[in-house]
């Protein structure tokens, strides 16, 4: 029997998808006769909800003999889809069945399964259309109703046409093979699937008039904006029908004619589904670009406006390519590059910070995650929002992909986060290692190996990856974008309750008010002359201090720290030990997770000290009135309700201790110079602070700024105000971040240099 598949490199010939032979030449000998299958997918009945939104976005695969030989599109936010999709397959055998596999998409997450039936090919009439319902289910649970898809099918034998199909199979596969043994280079489709046209600049500025959805006759609104696969959600404005976010963000723009942009408003309900206030849509085809647009959108089926400033611009250097070609191995290519990026043109497209090449070289000792013992492995870069991947190497353990990938630097604070994943063609991809690089952190030019880490990147995993980076960056640019909003994620984990991540939190609150109160111990020690040499040199300065004060030492004290901290790095001194801290905690909690999630028992430790999980458990009773007030409210009627409203309250707890301990953190790792481009950065504004102080009297500073602050509203209603402190602050990494980005010791059999012939590039 002729075994079939469709490759991704097949061609369309005379209308009809070829399905390639797996052995071409063994099976054309004993090939009884050719068949020509026209399906046309037409539409899905009742899908199953996959998000949580109670939708799915829904695309179907059809394989045969355990190949896939189509792939329909995404429809998006739909549990009755149409696709009205036709294809035509060539194929030898009626005993193998089409199996028909449903899938819901998520962008840079494990596309959920949705269920999967057969069609038996022996069974249908030839040359006949037939009309065709499959019921979908799951064959892990038979008894769940999955939905059914609607088929047009029409089975013609092509007896005549056997000679000019076996010569086209012939043709089709001598060219497939051969382009899959020459150095595995992405086909135009891949590359362009992947690559975006422009970008998409949307400002939420505010809401008017929405609907009353609460008992109060105010609503708790958010909004969804969706632009195909690309996600984002506001925060959420409480007890108000005039909300106003002020919050700004960016899509791909994939389509060159534009495309719509789903927008949907809804009531933030605590414990309960949340509530439908009103949709509408932006086309976004009629917009100019470079230019800003200002939209008031009436919704849909609600009541009320929003209002939004859409943006388009062209798209960003982004690009993928093979080793053999990248521009900054170009000289003429490289020095332009870095005359784009020269202090001379510091104020020009603030916006443009710089661009990261990344060469992803190979990988070695991989995870073996398929039965086999091999795995088929590929790899995703990520860059902020921006995400590209290579192609898949198959059932092997050290790939090769020597692929090039080109971003846009919007932020020199961002991550480059590279992930392997092995594909799986029954089931979502499976993770194989991971790693999380800054970018300020790269020597541009090194090929180095990397160790690959777990999901959470506090452990390693099985398995090194070989990278090469360049950044080339304005540093004058990037410390301006330091003073505005980081940019938000598209793709983030929904907060859920763990009992590890709260006591971690926990601890690392604790141990920043361990900190102030050591500190406060230590002045106190002064005033009670534990030692008369300290008290006695503390006294003088506080008497020279006080009789000299002027508040420009305010900033200049602050120096202090950073030039002593500095002073000890350069000596080789380390100034961060609580980053060792930090990962024995993590390792502890790794194997507290592995053992079962059993709460111990308050008592005493063997110093006669409460044990840090009692403590935490008298933290928790503080919050216990709010659980009560849950538990007895009225409107929250339903033992379920209950509980999700405790884990909201466990969520808020959970994350404000996160907010707490990691802001602490921050201005810690400024002062020990953890990123010392943040450090001089924080040098720079305190001498600037010191000198405009010590020159302009007090009186004319605040002046200046009540009047920047009172009129700024009226020189740009729509501006979106900013703390730049917290901006500054949310680029320094927190203790765990440190952690996460810390790179693992590898073997010396791991260097990058011993293969490094093998590979030129």
């Amino acid at each position: 029997m002729l075994a079939l598949s469709l490759s991704s490199v097949g061609r369309s010939l005379t209308g009809i998808n070829i399905v390639e032979p797996s052995n071409a030449e063994t099976a054309l000998v004993t090939n009884p006769g050719m068949y020509q299958l026209d399906i046309i997918l037409k539409k899905g009945h009742n899908l199953a909800i996959r998000d949580r939104g109670g939708t799915s976005d829904p695309y179907v695969k059809f394989k045969i003999g355990g190949k896939e030989v189509f792939r329909s599109k995404t429809i998006n936010k739909n549990l009755n889809p149409v696709w009205e999709e036709k294809v035509s397959l060539l194929v030898d055998s009626l005993r193998e069945p089409l199996y028909v596999k449903v899938f819901d998409y998520d962008f840079g997450l494990q596309d959920d399964f949705m269920g999967s039936a057969y069609l038996y090919l022996e069974s249908l009439e030839h040359q006949r259309n037939l009309d065709v319902t499959l019921d979908l289910e799951d064959p892990q649970y038979p008894d769940h109703d999955l939905g059914t898809l609607d088929l047009a099918v029409t089975l013609s034998p092509k007896e005549g046409d056997f000679r000019e199909a076996t010569m086209l199979l012939r043709r089709s596969w001598k060219r497939s093979n051969k382009q899959l043994h020459s150095s595995m280079r992405l086909s135009d489709v891949h590359r362009k699937a992947q690559l975006w046209r422009g970008i998409v600049s949307i400002s939420l500025i505010e809401a008017r008039d929405l609907q009353p959805m609460d008992a109060n006759g105010f609503s708790d609104p958010y909004v969804k904006f969706r632009l195909g696969h690309q996600k984002y959600k506001s925060k959420t404005i409480p007890k108000t029908l005039n909300p106003q976010w002020r919050e700004q963000f960016d899509f791909h723009l994939y389509e060159e004619q534009g495309g719509f942009i789903d927008i949907t408003v809804w009531d933030k309900d605590a414990g309960k589904k949340d509530d439908f206030m009103g949709r509408c849509s932006i086309d976004l085809s009629p917009l100019s670009k470079e230019h800003t647009h200002k939209l008031d959108v009436p919704l849909e089926e609600g009541e009320g406006m929003l209002v939004l400033l859409v943006t388009l611009t062209g798209a960003a250097a982004v690009s993928i390519s093979d080793l053999s070609v990248n521009i900054l191995d170009d000289p003429h290519e490289r020095h332009q590059i870095l005359q784009r990026y020269s202090v001379l043109r510091s104020f020009h497209n603030l916006k443009d910070v710089g661009m990261v090449q990344v060469k992803v070289i190979r990988a070695e000792r991989l995870m073996a995650a398929d039965v086999t013992g091999k795995s088929d492995p590929f790899c995703v870069v990520e860059l902020s929002n921006d995400r590209l991947q290579t192609h898949t190497v198959y059932k092997n353990l050290n790939p090769e992909w020597n692929k090039v990938f080109t971003f846009n630097v919007k932020d020199i604070h961002s991550v480059l986060e590279v992930t392997v994943y092995d594909e799986d063609r029954d089931r979502s991809a499976d993770f194989l290692g991971k790693v999380a690089i800054p970018l300020l952190n790269i020597q541009n030019g090194e090929r180095k190996a990397y160790a690959l880490k777990s999901k959470e990147l506090t452990g390693p995993t099985k398995g090194v990856i070989f990278l090469e980076i360049d950044v080339i960056f304005n540093a004058v640019k990037a410390g301006l974008r330091t003073l505005i909003p980081i940019e938000q994620k598209y793709i983030e984990d929904e907060p859920r309750v763990s009992k590890q991540l709260l006591l971690q939190n926990f601890n690392r609150v604790r141990r920043c008010i361990l900190f102030l109160i050591n500190a406060g111990c230590y002045i106190n020690s002064c005033f009670e002359w534990h030692s008369p040499q300290r008290s006695i040199c503390a006294f003088l300065l506080f008497v020279l201090v006080v009789w000299n004060f002027e508040l420009y030492m305010i900033p200049l004290a602050l120096l202090l720290p950073l030039a002593w901290n500095y002073i000890l790095v350069a000596s080789g001194k380390d100034t961060r030990q609580d980053v060792q801290a930090m990962e024995d905690l993590l390792e502890d909690e790794d194997e507290d997770y592995d053992k079962d999630d059993k709460v111990p028992r308050p008592g005493h430790s063997d110093d006669g000290r409460l044990p840090e999980s009692h403590i935490l458990v008298d933290m928790l009773a503080s919050w216990h009135f709010e659980w009560i007030r849950v538990m007895v409210d009225p409107e929250r009627k339903g033992f379920i309700n209950k509980l999700y409203a405790i884990q909201d309250v466990c969520i808020s707890v959970q994350n404000a201790l996160d907010e707490v301990a990691s802001y602490g953190e921050r201005i810690k790792n400024t002062f020990n110079w953890t990123v010392p481009f943040l450090s001089w950065l924080a040098i720079v504004a305190l001498c600037v602070a010191t000198v405009l102080i010590y020159y302009i009297p007090l009186r004319y500073i605040v002046l200046a700024w009540g009047v920047n602050k009172f009129t700024k509203k009226l020189r740009d209603p729509y501006n979106i105000d900013n703390n730049q402190l917290l901006d500054f602050l949310s680029r320094v990494p927190s203790d765990i971040q440190v952690v996460q980005y810390r790179e693992l010791k590898l073997d010396l059999s791991h260097s990058p240099n011993k293969r490094k012939k093998n590979n030129p590039g």
